[in-house]
């Protein structure tokens, strides 16, 4: 997920937070210090209630990131890559690299999630009943972590897609009508359900009093409607690249530049003359790096006659991908690195270049052909 900070890796997997996360961090901070434990726990020094805060919203956290990490190891166990677990404005999610290939796989990684929390409940209950001080800032925050962990596990254990249960609810379709696309319809259908009854709820509540609760329960569901119909379209797209090799959409053909050749070269004979944006580098048909118009502007136009192409372009990362691949793993790959166009090499021989406006043509080509 861009706009997110690696800040630690466990059992292979990088553990990141996103930019939304912080804010949310805050927010709920000052709600337990200036709306939950005064109302629970009078009485307490103001400086009392802001470090109670601070460490019951880190503990939260660690939970969402337990749960995850329960998601993660499962899928880990059965053979599906993860490449990182990134928490956000509204929890955390799993970065999964492929999804589960069969119903039972989706349903134990799915289910793991929600008995972590269970388990996390449990463990905090333990805790509880070692006899704390009945209003001691540590009691405070076991209870109000037993209680958001058992929250935590009821709200993912809806059967909505593609919230965990939505997931449990998908598999279990999934395996007794052994059709992927339906299962994915009705769990996203049921979904997009729970999401309008939750906006529903929480504009009741906002009118009736319960204004913060209302705009939290309305902005929630808003959320899991938004992802069901996501999670819909997604699958759909998979399936529209199915049988659909890099090969049947790249540009054969590209024009492309020596590291040698001045950036003057480039930009009139490829830029301007041939309307690209963006020029592999190539030398003895080998790709060396990529250049784009970015990287151009970031050298003085009065030595562009002057300055070699290899000196502005791109080394590395270098995203490429393979004639023969599915395009759905080139779709993926542009989408989660947000680049705009792929090399296609084989043995870092460049063949071809695939452009996302390359894959909008191709839909729409069919699209109008009426083909699927």
């Amino acid at each position: 997920m861009r706009g997110s900070l690696r800040i630690a890796r466990i059992a292979g997997i990088d553990i990141r937070i996103h930019y939304t996360w912080i804010f949310i961090f805050f927010l709920i901070t000052w709600s337990l210090a200036v709306a939950y434990f005064p109302v629970e726990y009078p009485g307490w020094d103001i400086a009392v209630y802001w470090i109670t805060s601070v460490a019951a919203a880190l503990l939260l956290f660690i939970s969402v990131l337990l749960h995850e990490l329960a998601h993660s190891l499962v899928a880990k166990s059965r053979g599906l890559p993860v490449k990182s677990i990134t928490l956000f404005l509204l929890g955390g999610i799993s970065n999964l690299e492929s999804e589960p290939q069969d119903p039972g796989l989706e349903f134990m990684v799915a289910i793991a999630g929600p008995l972590s929390s269970l388990v996390l409940a449990a463990i905090f209950w333990g805790v509880d009943t070692l006899g704390l001080t009945t209003l001691s800032p540590v009691k405070a925050t076991v209870d109000y972590l037993i209680t958001i962990n058992i929250l935590l596990a009821a709200f993912n254990i809806l059967p909505g897609f593609p919230l965990d249960g939505g997931r449990v609810l998908r598999s279990i379709i999934w395996g007794a009508t052994g059709n992927l696309q339906k299962a994915t319809n009705i769990a996203s259908t049921v979904g997009q359900a729970f999401g309008w009854l939750m906006i529903a709820l929480g504009v009741f509540w906002a009118l009736t009093g319960n204004l913060m609760n209302g705009i939290w329960l309305v902005f929630i569901g808003w959320f899991l409607n938004g992802a069901a119909e996501s999670a819909r379209r997604e699958l759909e797209l998979r399936s529209l690249w199915l049988n659909v090799r890099v090969a049947n959409v790249m540009n054969d053909r590209p024009e492309t530049i020596e590291s040698v050749a001045p950036v003057d070269k480039l930009v009139n004979e490829v830029y301007v003359k041939r309307g690209m944006r963006t020029a592999p580098v190539v030398d003895d048909n080998r790709l060396v790096g990529i250049i784009t118009l970015t990287d151009v502007r970031k050298i003085p136009q009065d030595t562009w006659q002057m300055t070699p192409v290899s000196q502005a372009m791109t080394r590395s990362p270098l995203y490429t991908v393979k004639p023969d691949d599915n395009m759905s793993v080139a779709v993926n790959l542009m989408a989660e690195h947000g680049v705009n166009q792929l090399p296609v090499v084989v043995e870092d021989r460049l063949v071809g270049m695939l452009c996302r406006a390359d894959v909008i043509r191709y839909v729409q080509v069919h699209h109008e052909l009426g083909r699927r």
